[in-house]
């Protein structure tokens, strides 16, 4: 199985920190952020990673090499303007194999257990649906959530039970069949058409998630992380 890690954003909410590097390399308790993701995914037996990146990209690639020092293969989508997150996806497909595959917000963090994917993959596959998410329950900064969740695990754009989209999700490549390779284009339109269909599954994640968007959550992030 494949995963693939967004790294394009400018993390314009993270100045002056993201000035000179990019949002994946900030540290959390010593050590990149993106580092972090890329272990647990070796742990999990995940290892053809895919990256994306744009601003201060050369960064990325020259602190991770091709991966080996992790035990994986990692291969980069550079962009030269960041395309969104489905832009993004839909540039790299072809490094991504025809099954669905695992993207990782690279702002993100959580104890989320990666090693549930090959399952979740095995029934969106099984069922004919297009995409997976894992939903966290709204937090302080986003209270109003992002999607529904039903007891049956179908996610809807509308309804009760709403929940925030982690920025963790499985996807199948035909979720991108019309995106329009290196044109911008975003996520959640193609997840709301899906989900009129019933084709977008999900699960609800109560443990740590953090939206590493701002200095205050990186720092907040850092000190908890090294309690741990």
């Amino acid at each position: 199985m494949h995963a693939m890690i967004l790294a394009a954003g400018r993390g314009e909410r993270m100045r002056p920190l993201t000035d000179r590097l990019p949002k994946p390399l900030l540290p959390v308790a010593g050590k990149p952020l993106i580092v972090w993701h890329l272990e647990k995914l070796a742990r999990a037996g995940i290892h053809d990673v895919v990256i994306n990146h744009a601003w201060l990209g050369h960064l990325i690639e020259s602190q991770l090499g091709d991966g080996s020092q992790f035990g994986l293969n990692i291969r980069y989508s550079a962009e030269p303007t960041a395309l969104e997150t489905a832009g993004g996806i839909a540039k790299a497909l072809p490094m991504l194999g025809p099954e669905p595959f695992l993207v990782i917000n690279g702002d993100v963090w959580s104890d989320w257990d990666i090693a549930e994917v090959q399952h979740i993959s095995d029934e969106l596959i099984t069922q004919s649906r297009l995409g997976w998410l894992l939903l966290v329950p709204n937090p302080v900064h986003h209270p109003e959530g992002d999607f529904a969740l039903s007891s049956s695990g179908i996610v809807s754009a509308s309804g009760i039970n709403r929940y925030t989209f982690s920025g963790i999700g499985i996807y199948d490549p035909a979720l991108f069949r019309s995106t329009v390779c290196g044109q911008p284009a975003k996520l959640a339109p193609l997840l709301r058409e899906a989900m009129i269909k019933q084709a977008i599954s999900g699960s609800l994640h109560t443990g740590t998630w953090v939206d590493v968007g701002t200095p205050q959550r990186l720092a907040e992030l850092d000190l908890m992380v090294r309690a741990q």
